[in-house]
């Protein structure tokens, strides 16, 4: 990153307190996430960016220069993570406005999913708290079938971005089984995590023995779900096996779940790209979404135009489209059940993912896939945790833990749609206040609309 851009980016997020302090959130309902249950009437105090305390309200003291939130009938929980969200790169005119929004919808940690060069240096800068913003764990530059040009070279570019640091490998398709178990050869030696897409050549069975981190989409699944003599398409599913739905065997769904919680894989299903797009809902009614006046009208012009594009394509069939959701749902539900880890994601900015705001439509579906609001929450927050082998310092409201948090209006256990009311964001301990976040939603509707 520049130093122009990187003041550039700083000035956009001026609505924001980027200072450390000491903030005090006071008679307020505490979620924790460690089990379901709210704890109420607390005080939490947040002390350079870190839980201090946590205590019943009448038996706290209140540092003296403490920033006081009132938490009177509000919930406060751990932030949420995008497990699968794409970050533009410093020199980009969007940056500002998907890290704001992921911001104020209370995603205080990115996965970044296409990765370069300049997001070592927005990394760095988030941490140090030049920039405020989520926390931002990146892959390198994708490594898909024009990227890479057979297994030494896969060998040669997985080194070069571990020697680059970046958090992970981003695979794409278009790999062949030899590439890709070149990559992960060499990754699995580095114990550098490799995620995302499962390449057609390779499959979600040698994807999980090759040691996949995550598997995104729920790619490959619907295939693995398709007798081959039975699919009169010749392989061509569509868009994540759309297509295929009528030719699934759901009886196979068992074997496939029982392997990925044998091999430790986790998933990010997506589930707001894929019925956003596939669905029968009209794009002209999607484009009328609340949200949607935060992007570029270009911006979801274009997506109403890739779903009308699928629609008119002679493969789509509605029918079979709602089918092919709700064998999705059913894997979401099943892959839950036997304790295969799943992390939430929406994939955004994406087609009809506004960032931040879909993270809350991608829980509300998790619920209608046959999961507990408390369940879903804990794919964005416990979940990320475990993942990422950090549970001792984030993912739940307790003492030592990051500040990372959100205050709700209303609580997301008994309705999911409240994760939506958004009182405040605490970004490691800088808080960002209602009044902030109305500023900056009316800032980023302005800008999008000129």
């Amino acid at each position: 990153m520049t130093p122009a851009r990187l003041l550039a980016v700083m000035a956009a997020f001026q609505a924001f307190n980027a200072s450390a302090e000491t903030t005090a959130f006071v008679n307020v309902n505490v979620i924790p996430m460690s089990s379901e249950r709210v704890l109420p009437g607390q005080s939490v105090i947040v002390v350079d960016g870190i839980i201090a305390s946590i205590g019943k309200v009448q038996e706290t003291v209140l540092p003296d220069n403490a920033v006081i939130v009132d938490g009177t009938d509000r919930f406060l929980m751990p932030g949420l993570a995008e497990m699968h969200g794409h970050v533009p790169g410093a020199s980009s005119d969007s940056l500002d406005r998907v890290m704001s929004l992921y911001s104020v919808n209370g995603v205080t940690t990115v996965r970044g999913m296409l990765g370069q060069s300049s997001h070592l240096t927005l990394r760095e800068h988030i941490l140090a708290g030049d920039v405020t913003g989520p926390r931002l764990i990146t892959s390198g530059p994708s490594l898909n079938g024009n990227s890479v040009s057979g297994p030494d070279d896969a060998e040669r570019r997985v080194r070069e971005q571990h020697s680059a640091g970046y958090d992970f490998l981003k695979i794409h398709p278009g790999l062949t089984l030899v590439e890709f178990s070149a990559i992960a050869e060499t990754a699995n030696d580095l114990n550098m995590p490799f995620a995302g897409h499962v390449p057609e050549d390779v499959g979600v069975r040698n994807a999980l023995l090759a040691g996949i981190a995550t598997i995104d989409h729920l790619d490959g699944y619907m295939e693995s779900l398709v007798i081959p003599h039975d699919d009169p398409s010749g392989g061509f599913g569509g868009f994540f096996g759309l297509f295929l739905a009528n030719h699934v065997d759901e009886s196979l769904i068992g074997e496939i779940v029982s392997a990925t919680r044998a091999a430790g894989v986790w998933n990010v299903p997506t589930q707001t790209l894929f019925e956003h797009v596939t669905s029968p809902e009209n794009p002209d009614e999607m484009r009328n979404w609340p949200e949607m006046k935060y992007m570029p009208r270009a911006t979801v012009e274009r997506w109403v135009s890739y779903k009308n594009d699928l629609r008119n394509d002679a493969s789509y069939d509605p029918n079979v489209a709602e089918k092919a959701i709700s064998i999705r749902r059913k894997l979401i539900a099943e892959l839950h059940e036997a304790g295969a880890g799943l992390l939430l994601g929406s994939d955004s900015p994406q087609i009809f993912n506004v960032p931040g705001f879909a993270i809350h439509r991608e829980l509300k579906l998790l619920v209608a896939s046959g999961l507990s609001p408390y369940e879903a929450l804990r794919t964005g927050t416990v979940s990320p945790a475990r993942y990422f082998g950090e549970a001792e310092s984030i993912g739940t409201v307790d003492v030592g833990k990051v500040a990372d948090l959100i205050l709700l209006d209303a609580n997301p256990l008994i309705d999911i749609d409240n994760s939506r009311r958004v009182h405040g964001v605490m970004l490691r301990g800088h808080w960002i206040s209602q009044q902030d976040i109305a500023s900056t939603l009316a800032r980023l509707e302005q800008a999008a609309q000129n």
